[in-house]
C-alpha cells in the first residue's frame, strides 16, 4: 500500500545576519532622535484646566500650558481709563457675542493699565466662554499653527502679545501681519489678536525716514516706502485704544483704590496723599502701576 506523502515542513525563518541587526536597531534610534528635534505642530492642551494659556517653545516645538492662578483684575478696578475701557468692553462683548469684532493695538504710555484691562476682560468673559492665550514675541512665528489648533473650539480665543515691539528683519513680524490679513488663508472667526505696546508702530522710527516723504505741488505729503512698511503692520488692527499719561489728580485715585482693595482704611488713604506723590516722584513716573506699588508698600507697611 502507497502512503501519500507528507506535506513538507515550511522552512525557518532565515535569522538576519548580525550586522544588518545593528544596523536596523542603530537605524531606530536614529528616527527616534530624529522625531525629537524635528519641529511639531503644538498639541491640544486640557482645555479645561483654565481659561488662560502660555504658548511656549520646548526644543522645536511648542505646547500650551495652563495657566494655574489667572490674575485677578476686574473691570471695576480699573480707574481713570473710563474710555479705553468703554471700547474694548464693547469689542470683545462683540466678539463673544459672535458679532464682527476686530483685532486690537492698545499703545501709549507705560503702566497705565494696557495689559490689566484685556487681563480684566477675560475674568469678565470667561463664563461665556472667552479664553486667552500669551504668545511671546519670539514664538510668533508658530501664530499659524496656534489658529489652526483652536478654529475647532468652541470658545473665543484671544491672542495676547504683551509690550510687543519689533526690530529690523525679525521673523515674528512677517508671521503677525499674515494672519491679521494678507494670508491666502483667513483667520478662524473665533479668534482675535489683542497687543500692547509703547510704540504705535510697532517698529523703531528714525529721524532719517522723515527724509523719505514726498511732497506734492498741491501741498499733499506722501510717506515714503519704509515708513509705508512700518505702518502697514499697525493699521492691520481694526481697533486701536491710546493711553495716556495720568494727571497728579488722576495718580491719586488709582493709588486711592489700590489701597482700598488692600484695606486700607480711609482715614489712613487720605493721611498717605503726600508720601503717595513723593513715591511717584522719586520714581519719576505717575503711572498706574507705580500707584499699584505704592499701595501694596503702604498696606503692607502699616498692616492693610
Amino acid at each position: 500500500m502507497n502512503l501519500p506523502n507528507p506535506t513538507p515542513a515550511a522552512p525557518a525563518a532565515t535569522a538576519l545576519p548580525a550586522a544588518l541587526e545593528s544596523f536596523f536597531a542603530r537605524a531606530e534610534s536614529l528616527l527616534q532622535r530624529l522625531e525629537a528635534v524635528l519641529p511639531h505642530a503644538p498639541s491640544a492642551p486640557d482645555w479645561q484646566a483654565s481659561v488662560a494659556f502660555r504658548y511656549r517653545r520646548r526644543g522645536q516645538s511648542g505646547v500650551l500650558e495652563p495657566v494655574r492662578h489667572v490674575a485677578n483684575v476686574r473691570l471695576a478696578d480699573l480707574k481713570e481709563v473710563d474710555a479705553q475701557k468703554e471700547r474694548l468692553v464693547r469689542n470683545t462683548e462683540q466678539f463673544v457675542a459672535g458679532r464682527g469684532a476686530n483685532n486690537v493695538l492698545l499703545t501709549g504710555a507705560r503702566g497705565t493699565g494696557k495689559s490689566s484691562l484685556i487681563k480684566a476682560c477675560l475674568n469678565e468673559y470667561a463664563p461665556r466662554g472667552l479664553r486667552l492665550i500669551e504668545v511671546d514675541k519670539a514664538d510668533l512665528v508658530d501664530l499659524a499653527d496656534l489658529v489652526d489648533l483652536v478654529a475647532a473650539r468652541p470658545e473665543r480665543f484671544i491672542v495676547f502679545c504683551d509690550d510687543l515691539s519689533f526690530d529690523e528683519g525679525e521673523p515674528g513680524y512677517k508671521a503677525l501681519k499674515s494672519v491679521l490679513d494678507g494670508s491666502v488663508s483667513q483667520a478662524s472667526d473665533n479668534v482675535l489678536i489683542y497687543a500692547t505696546s509703547n510704540r504705535r508702530h510697532l517698529l523703531p522710527e528714525h529721524m532719517q525716514e522723515n527724509l523719505s516723504y514726498q511732497h506734492t505741488e498741491d501741498g499733499e505729503v506722501h510717506p515714503g516706502e519704509v515708513v509705508e512698511e512700518k505702518i502697514s503692520l499697525s493699521e492691520r488692527f481694526g481697533l486701536w485704544i491710546s493711553f495716556y499719561p495720568f494727571t497728579q489728580d488722576e495718580y491719586l485715585t488709582i493709588a486711592a483704590q489700590w489701597m482700598r482693595a488692600l484695606g486700607v482704611a480711609e482715614a489712613a488713604i487720605a493721611a498717605a496723599r503726600q508720601e503717595s506723590l513723593v513715591w511717584a516722584l522719586e520714581r519719576g513716573s505717575r503711572s498706574g502701576r507705580v500707584a499699584q506699588q505704592f499701595a501694596r508698600d503702604y498696606a503692607g507697611r502699616h498692616g492693610g
